[in-house]
């Protein structure tokens, strides 16, 4: 059982941007979508799915780029360029970029999601479940 109350740090790569987010991840999946493979520059997105509210800016608020709405959106570092988190479900849930967390979280990925738009040289080489489209919750 997770403990609520226990955060771990994450941060951009040049460290301007800092944050803590409560270890009570509810999902944590690996994205294949064509959009995170764009917003990463890589072949998926790990990410752990949160309320919002669990999420809190710890420094360099100036520094966060938004791309997209208010209540949808990417959050990027400015200055390095780092996919922190997207704001999801009419701003509800934040999805955190696990290579982001300076700590390790008690939740891992359960699945890969949208393997339909999986990068064609990328080969999946875990035993995880594999979704063509994002698996129920």
């Amino acid at each position: 059982m997770t403990d609520p109350h226990l955060s771990l740090a994450g941060a951009c790569y040049c460290r301007a941007v800092t944050y803590r987010v409560a270890d009570a991840f509810e999902y944590a999946f690996i994205c294949h979508c064509s959009d995170c493979q764009r917003t990463t520059g890589s072949a998926f997105k790990p990410f752990a799915g949160i309320a919002a509210h669990h999420l809190s800016l710890t420094s360099g608020q100036e520094d966060v780029e938004r791309f997209g709405g208010e209540a949808n959106h990417n959050a990027f570092c400015r200055k390095c360029g780092s996919l922190l988190y997207s704001v999801v479900r009419e701003g509800r849930h934040v999805h955190v970029t696990l290579g982001t967390l300076l700590d390790s979280p008690a939740k891992t990925p359960s699945a890969h999601i949208f393997v339909r738009s999986k990068a064609r040289w990328h080969v999946i080489g875990d035993a995880l479940p594999q979704f063509e489209e994002f698996p129920p919750t």
